[in-house]
């Protein structure tokens, strides 16, 4: 069975840090194009970042740019997004997905391009 599952959302201040992590099972992501999204109350689910099946390319929306890092590790079957200097504005259930090698990467973000999804993990920013 495929199954994506993530883990390491909660509640953190303003200006904390998290660390989700995606697992993979049923599957080897090796191949994939992996993206983390998220989807706040009421808005629609948008695209963070993504990261090439090798891990060489990746992409960041532009409200999460030079705070988060995406990153992942092949052999541990696993992808990762780091979250630095979190904002009540990044408060939201994050979802990673798997997308097939050759995910375009000019319109990355949009959710139609990626087959795979977890169950998602929530992230709250708050003081």
């Amino acid at each position: 069975q495929l199954q994506l599952v993530e883990s390491g959302g909660g509640l953190v201040q303003p200006g904390g840090f998290l660390r989700l992590s995606c697992a993979a099972s049923g599957f080897t992501l090796g191949s994939n194009t992996m993206g983390w999204f998220r989807q706040a109350p009421g808005k629609e689910r948008e695209g963070v970042s993504c990261i090439s099946s090798g891990g060489g390319y990746t992409k960041y929306a532009d409200s999460v740019k030079g705070r988060f890092t995406i990153s992942r590790d092949n052999a541990k079957n696993t992808v990762y997004l780091q979250m630095n200097s979190l904002k009540p504005e990044d408060t939201a259930v994050y979802y990673c997905a798997a997308g097939p090698p050759g995910v375009v990467f000019s319109t990355w973000y949009r959710p139609e391009h990626y087959d795979y999804w977890g169950q998602g993990t929530q992230v709250t920013v708050s003081s």
